[in-house]
């Protein structure tokens, strides 16, 4: 005779439960701690609890503002750069996530909630009609969603009375204190960012722009350098008071209307507004272009020099390659973070 126990029920249970969410959607089913996946959403462990340290304050004062944007191909991206936030940091119960969607979507906000239950955040709608009339084709179709231009209207889309945030893409992860990043002086700038003086500034733009005679002259007076606009901390009080969407706007009605004079998204219109007006920082908070290049995304290696933020701009998404069992050699650093639950892994788990 064949004696089951509660263990093997439960877990006959939930098999068959898992089973018959491949054959119908489930929207809600919860049993015990077992949360199912939600129609069309990744399904991800739920993140340990990360508490305050030693000597963390606790007021508005305290308080560390972090903003990102909320895509469902990214998804898993930023669940791994949200836990690379809270495992490094001394303070992660003052961390303040801002989250910008296209879509105010219940079942979003349900997969961060049960996948970070103590996070203390907000989603916020970013409406994609203030944007989609303005974008122009870029070289890669992922420029050219709406929500890639949602960093231009931040400052309108968060609450007032929130001044300063960080601002991070979700290919990333911080592998030190995210405090040290928020403690920068700004010295009155609008953002601060790593500035990279060594690239060629002027491929970021077209010949029609640098043959014309009135916008050739953009830059005059100031020292241009090329800076990453997935990495920034910025001021958006006096992003509001001095009207920076507007003039960032500018440039795109002027790639729009009149003639072609960038091939890079919503990266151009910041350098034509603030490049050589930024206060630069180390540039250990961005290494970026991990993901190769725009076109291929072709493995690229570490820069020398220490490291405190990991960044896959470019093509390639170190999620996508480790699934692919074609990964670079840094997708492995990126790995730790990731807390997806692929169906092999579910199993197992069971």
């Amino acid at each position: 005779m064949v004696f089951w126990s509660f263990t093997t029920t439960y877990k006959v249970v939930v098999l068959l439960l898992s089973l018959l969410s491949l054959l119908q959607p489930l929207t809600s089913i919860r049993l015990g701690l077992v949360r199912l996946p939600l129609p069309d959403l990744p399904s991800f462990r739920e993140a340990p609890a990360f508490r305050n340290g030693i000597g963390c304050g606790s007021s508005e004062a305290d308080r560390i503002n972090v903003a990102m944007t909320l895509d469902v191909n990214y998804l898993r991206g930023t669940m791994a750069a949200v836990l690379s936030m809270l495992q490094h940091s001394t303070c992660p119960e003052n961390l303040a996530f801002y989250f910008l969607s296209a879509h105010k979507s219940p079942k979003l906000f349900t997969s961060i909630r049960s996948t970070f239950p103590y996070l203390n955040m907000t989603i916020y709608r970013f409406d994609s009609n203030r944007v989609r009339g303005k974008i122009s084709k870029s070289i890669r179709q992922a420029l050219d969603q709406p929500l890639n231009y949602a960093r231009i209207y931040l400052a309108d889309t968060i609450p007032k009375n929130v001044r300063r945030v960080i601002y991070l893409d979700s290919d990333l992860v911080v592998v030190d204190d995210i405090a040290k990043l928020w403690g920068v002086d700004m010295e009155g700038k609008i953002v601060a960012a790593p500035e990279y003086c060594h690239a060629n500034f002027s491929l970021y733009f077209t010949k029609e722009f640098w043959q014309d005679p009135v916008l050739s002259k953009t830059f005059k007076g100031r020292n241009p350098c090329y800076f990453n606009t997935g990495v920034m901390v910025m001021d958006v009080d006096k992003w509001r008071k001095e009207k920076y969407t507007e003039k960032v706007e500018k440039w795109m009605a002027v790639q729009k209307q009149r003639k072609r004079i960038y091939h890079l998204g919503s990266l151009p219109p910041f350098l034509l507004v603030l490049a050589g007006n930024i206060k630069a920082v180390d540039h250990r908070w961005n290494q970026h272009g991990l993901g190769g290049d725009n076109l291929e995304g072709k493995c690229r290696s570490l820069h020398p020099g220490p490291i405190s933020l990991l960044h896959w701009s470019g093509k390639g998404k170190p999620w996508l390659r480790l699934d692919s069992r074609k990964p670079c050699i840094v997708d492995h650093l990126w790995a730790p973070y990731d807390l997806y639950r692929s169906s092999r892994h579910f199993f197992e788990e069971y």
